[in-house]
């Protein structure tokens, strides 16, 4: 079996990372970076030159970006079903959320939370377009089911579940009804809890 070695911060998007590792089930090794230390570590940088949390060891195969780890993690242990069948159409919507969240909402919050300028006047050119028109496509992601895609609970609900309810915890995401019955839905989730769990343990000892 590969070792697999997960490296965070626990205030961090690693949270989103624990959460999907919890989900699997599977054993890891937990490698706590500190900013402004050995996450600019030269070890680290040549993992991840970005210098940034989370990124993961399988083997020798390293893999950063949050979407990207979880998705290669729902792939890689395809028996957890954290990921729709490959001959599923909900395959795509699965893709299609996944990637939402990590190129046009991820922008968009981003966008909200520092007042850059989004408007009628540049929005064609910005990836995210408007905010308003970013936070509309997101709820309608969540009007055929519990989860993303339909009854199945996966690695896309992982993701985008974070950066909503992170985005309404810092308010850069309006708190819309749908959101914080999705939030809440993904929050009572025994992985997730256990996940946090974790990781407030690990605040409180620094």
């Amino acid at each position: 079996m590969q070792e697999l070695t997960f490296f965070t911060n626990p205030n961090s998007r690693g949270r989103i990372i624990r959460w999907m590792l919890e989900e699997l089930g599977v054993p890891y090794t937990t490698k706590v970076l500190e900013y402004g230390g050995d996450i600019k570590s030269p070890y680290y940088l040549k993992l991840n030159p970005m210098g940034k949390v989370p990124a993961i060891k399988h083997g020798d195969l390293v893999v950063t970006e949050g979407a990207a780890i979880c998705a290669y993690l729902a792939d890689h242990y395809a028996d957890k079903n954290l990921a729709p069948a490959l001959s599923s159409p909900q395959r795509g919507t699965y893709y299609r959320w996944l990637f939402f969240a990590a190129g046009p909402l991820e922008m968009a919050t981003t966008a909200k939370a520092y007042d850059w300028r989004i408007d009628a006047e540049n929005s064609q050119s910005v990836g995210c377009g408007l905010y308003q028109n970013v936070l509309d496509t997101l709820e309608t992601a969540l009007e055929n089911g519990p989860y993303l895609c339909g009854e199945q609970f996966t690695a896309a609900d992982v993701y985008v579940g974070s950066h909503i309810s992170w985005g309404m915890m810092f308010k850069s995401l309006e708190e819309r009804p749908s959101f914080k019955r999705y939030v809440q839905r993904l929050e009572s989730r025994e992985a997730a809890i256990r996940a946090n769990q974790l990781d407030d343990a690990l605040v409180k000892q620094d």
